[in-house]
C-alpha cells in the first residue's frame, strides 16, 4: 500500500529535508515517527530538497507499508511522534504509480521580505527584513523577464546535482502589503537556490542598484556570478505542490 502525506514545518531548527549522517533533517524525524506508527521502519520520499531554514506549509511525500492503518490513525499517530515544529496535515492511500517528486506537475513558493526601517523580533525565523525601501512594481515587472522556458544557471548553485539548468517558470509575481513583499514563484521543477537567487537579484532592481532590464542581462548570461546575492534561507516557504486529478492530493 503506498500512502501520501502532507506536511508543513518550520526549518529553522533542520538542516533541510535531506536526511543526512551527522545532521538533524525533516525527513529523518518523518520517517521515525511513521516508523513507530507502522511498527517497521519507514522511508519515505519528498516532492522537494528544501534546504537548511526554508520552511514548508505543503509539502509532500509518500511512503510503502503493509501495516494496516485508518488515515485518521496514521495522522494522529504520526503528529503524536513528532516534534512541535513538523505536523503531518493530510494523509490519503494513492495508487503504486504516485511519486511524491516525479508525478509532480508543478510546485509554488513564496518568499517573504519585511521592508521596513526597524527589524523584526516575534518574525525573524520567517522573513527577509531589508531596511532599505524596495519598489514592489520595479521587482514584479523586471521579474516577468524569467516567464517561460530558460537555462536558469544564472540562478543555480554551484553545488546543483541537477542534471540540466533548464526550468519552465509558470508564473511570479511581486506584491507589496504593507510593509510586506510577497515574491511568489510557480514552476515545473526549481534547481537549487533558484527562488532565493532570484530574489536576491530583484532586491537589488527594487533598491535602485540596478535597471529592470538586469534581470534578463542576468538570465542570458548563464553566469552565477552576474546575479545579486542569495536571499536568505529562512523567508522562504514550499507553499504548495500540484499533481494530476487523479490522484486527489489536497490543494492549498
Amino acid at each position: 500500500m503506498r500512502l501520501a502525506i502532507g506536511i508543513e514545518y518550520d526549518g529553522t531548527a533542520y538542516s533541510g529535508w535531506q536526511r543526512q549522517e551527522n545532521a538533524r533533517s525533516v525527513q529523518e524525524c518523518l520517517e521515525r515517527a511513521l516508523s513507530r506508527v507502522a511498527d517497521e521502519p519507514v522511508q519515505i520520499q519528498g516532492a522537494g530538497r528544501t534546504d537548511t531554514g526554508v520552511h514548508a506549509s505543503g509539502q509532500v511525500a509518500h511512503f510503502d507499508t503493509d501495516k494496516r492503518r485508518s488515515e485518521r490513525g496514521w495522522l494522529l499517530g504520526a503528529n503524536s511522534n513528532l516534534p512541535d515544529d513538523i505536523s503531518v496535515a493530510w494523509v490519503r492511500e494513492v495508487p503504486d504509480d504516485f511519486h511524491a517528486r516525479f508525478s509532480a506537475l508543478e510546485r509554488r513558493y513564496r518568499y517573504v521580505i519585511l521592508n521596513r526601517l526597524v527589524r523584526p523580533a516575534l518574525e525573524r525565523e520567517r522573513v527577509w527584513w531589508v531596511y532599505k525601501p524596495l519598489d514592489a512594481h520595479r521587482m514584479h515587472e523586471a521579474a516577468q523577464s524569467l516567464l517561460g522556458t530558460h537555462d536558469f544557471s544564472a540562478f543555480r548553485a554551484a553545488g546543483c546535482q541537477a542534471a540540466s539548468p533548464r526550468r519552465t517558470l509558470l508564473a511570479i509575481s511581486v506584491d507589496r502589503v504593507g510593509d510586506y513583499i510577497h515574491v511568489d514563484v510557480r514552476a515545473d521543477a526549481f534547481l537549487q537556490r533558484m527562488v532565493r537567487n532570484i530574489v536576491g537579484t530583484l532586491v537589488a532592481v527594487g533598491g535602485g542598484d540596478e535597471p529592470v532590464e538586469w534581470i534578463a542581462e542576468v538570465l542570458a548570461s548563464h553566469d552565477r556570478k552576474e546575479g545579486g546575492i542569495a536571499a536568505p534561507a529562512h523567508g522562504l516557504t514550499l507553499v504548495e505542490v500540484v499533481y494530476a486529478d487523479e490522484y486527489q492530493i489536497p490543494r492549498q
